[in-house]
């Protein structure tokens, strides 16, 4: 039975409010848990399976949110950063009612400008409202950013084209007034990938910029008409928005008209209560509370064969979803389960990096950037040692591995593809005797400490039987791992590894920011 004492009062009472009202009872009903987790038991044995041929072992993620029953013919994988680039746009240009963006920040080269006129195309329908949620750091950045890209079709489509600029109450005083301009978003910053057109849901890790449409390699899954879905991510959307700053058609920023604490120059502290007031009212909403509930068992009858659930992870405003729920699966999957874990900027915080090593029961195959398709490769300045400090992370960890004699559990992988960067993140989960994924996350979070503890993320775990999804997802994969090669000793006693002192040294105090 679930105790009042292992949830968040909030989470109880709205629990309490549903059940109440609508006549359910402990069993029948699915909990979120905000920051505090639902304990539950590990599995163990052989994987046993519901008559829909999903994995029973997952169904305790419903313990945290909204689950979402869907059929997987209506997900498609896309494997080129140009395939996303061009279902965006088509997207958007046939778009009636809806367009709903969240990312760090669009570009502003000539594929970004042809995005926005896409944008353009779908407010040219009287029906159709827009709304962009970027991060007000990067989307303000330089004399021509996204604000000016975007300020057009404010002035021209007045209370249909909407912008908010997330502002973490973390960046403020002699801190903001110190960092430049490129460094200011090591605080915190909104890292939401989110791109919705009516009722289809792209989720990506990719920014809304040139480099992430050509030769930027990332991950992108397209939920084909799943409206309850889209509308979680739309209400989300809306949710941050309503505590960011609104963008006006003079190019000045404001409050929104449902907030009054401003995030730089009004208490931090209380900002960050009521924007967890606000995030706590959206995850414990009626609506999806009981869309979990309808589509579980409409689901039965329906031949549905995949579910996803949302996870949210902005510890900086009180939510822990996503952390949990990823610790939680990679303890629990069965013995002899094999797991893809990929991640662009590879630094695994302690806690994960201890369940990898110590606790989960799982093979693992890891997948990094080499320090060539690292973002900030060649980069001027500071910037241009990033690649080193990600390069004496990975050797730290793999010292460890090795020290702790678990080479042949733990293997560890570098992407490299001549002219591109990487930037790929999420996992697949084989189950033991399978070659086939049954399990993925997909979204905008790391596995790193600025994931877990600075930044706003979202991302989804696919849990699924139907057999076409889980051949894209294995695709998929094995499209990133055969551009990469296996890391040994050797690979860290190259010319091009080798790490100025300075940088080990600065690295030790600056990980968390990374």
């Amino acid at each position: 039975m679930l105790h009042r004492r292992i949830l968040h009062p909030l989470v109880f009472n709205c629990f309490q409010t549903i059940r109440l009202k609508y006549k359910l009872t402990l069993s029948s009903i699915t909990l979120c848990s905000v920051h505090l987790p639902v304990f539950f038991t590990t599995t163990s044995g052989p994987l046993l399976k519901q008559k829909d041929g999903l994995p029973v072992d997952c169904k305790w993620m419903s313990d945290f949110g909204p689950s979402f029953h869907i059929s997987g013919d209506d997900v498609e994988v896309l494997r080129q950063p140009s395939e996303f680039y061009d279902r965006l746009k088509e997207l958007a240009s046939k778009a009636k009612e809806r367009v709903t963006i969240a990312s760090l920040y669009i570009g502003t080269g000539t594929r970004e400008e042809k995005l926005v006129s896409s944008l353009r195309t779908a407010l040219a329908n009287a029906d159709c409202e827009v709304q962009v949620l970027l991060d007000v750091t990067r989307g303000s950045r330089g004399i021509k950013n996204s604000r000016t890209l975007l300020l057009p079709l404010i002035q021209d489509f007045p209370g249909r084209m909407q912008v908010s600029l997330y502002h973490a109450p973390a960046l403020r005083g002699w801190i903001k007034k110190l960092l430049p301009e490129r460094w200011n978003e090591i605080i915190s910053l909104t890292h939401l990938k989110i791109y919705l057109f009516d009722n289809t849901l792209v989720l990506s890790g990719a920014n809304l910029s040139d480099n992430y449409f050509t030769m930027r390699q990332d991950r992108y899954v397209v939920f084909n008409n799943c409206e309850a879905l889209a509308d979680y991510f739309h209400s989300l959307v809306q949710t941050v928005s309503s505590f960011s700053l609104q963008l006006m058609p003079d190019d000045n920023l404001s409050l929104h008209p449902n907030w009054t604490v401003h995030p730089e120059k009004g208490d931090p502290r209380k900002f960050s209560e009521e924007a967890y007031q606000r995030l706590s009212k959206f995850l414990c909403s009626k609506s999806f509370n009981l869309v979990t509930i309808t589509s579980s068992l409409l689901a039965t009858n329906s031949g549905s064969d995949t579910v996803v659930y949302p996870l949210l992870q902005m510890y900086p405003l009180g939510v822990s979803q996503d952390e949990h729920v990823t610790e939680h699966l990679l303890v629990t999957v069965p013995s002899g389960s094999i797991i893809k874990l990929a991640s662009g900027y590879f630094n695994l915080t302690e806690k994960y990096e201890e369940i990898i090593l110590q606790s989960s029961p799982a093979e693992f195959d890891l997948l990094v950037a080499s320090p060539k398709v690292n973002g900030f490769y060649g980069a001027k300045g500071i910037s241009g040692a990033i690649p080193d400090a990600y390069t004496h992370i990975a050797k730290k960890f793999y010292e460890r591995v090795c020290d702790e004699h678990q080479e042949r559990r733990i293997r560890l992988h570098e992407y490299d593809q001549e002219n591109w960067t990487f930037h790929v993140k999420g996992l697949w989960v084989y189950y033991p005797g399978e070659t086939l994924p049954s399990v993925t996350l997909i979204g905008s979070p790391n596995f790193g400490y600025r994931s877990v503890y600075r930044d706003l993320e979202a991302q989804v775990a696919i849990i699924t039987s139907n057999e076409n999804l889980r051949k894209q997802l294995h695709e998929e994969q094995q499209n990133l791992y055969e551009r990469t090669s296996l890391v040994d000793q050797q690979t860290f006693k190259k010319p091009d590894r080798q790490i100025p002192l300075w940088v080990k040294f600065v690295t030790k105090f600056i990980k968390t920011y990374f």
